[in-house]
């Protein structure tokens, strides 16, 4: 009895540390988390004059991000794709 009693109170106490170590395998870090902040306040987002228009503000600061995000792929994408291409005459 005293051996099953154990091994709960070992398997309890490590229970939490899987838990744990399970968290810090995923999401996001703190600096990712920051630079999401920033790029929504850049779209004129302020969290602290939210108020009652909470999710239509984020919603639309989060719009901005996303068009912003697409514009910039546009323009990687049709760079490489329209890049000059060598030519033997020396120009």
């Amino acid at each position: 009895m005293k051996l099953s009693t154990v091994a709960v109170c070992v398997a309890t106490l490590a229970m939490p540390l899987a838990a744990f170590a399970q968290q810090s395998q995923s999401g996001l870090t703190r600096a990712e988390v920051r630079a999401q902040l920033v790029e929504l306040e850049k779209t004129g987002w302020r969290p602290a004059h939210e108020g009652y228009t909470y999710p239509d503000k984020i919603e639309a600061a989060e719009a901005k991000v996303a068009a912003e995000h697409a514009a910039a792929m546009r323009v990687t994408t049709s760079g490489s794709n329209n890049a000059p291409t060598a030519t033997g005459n020396g120009s």
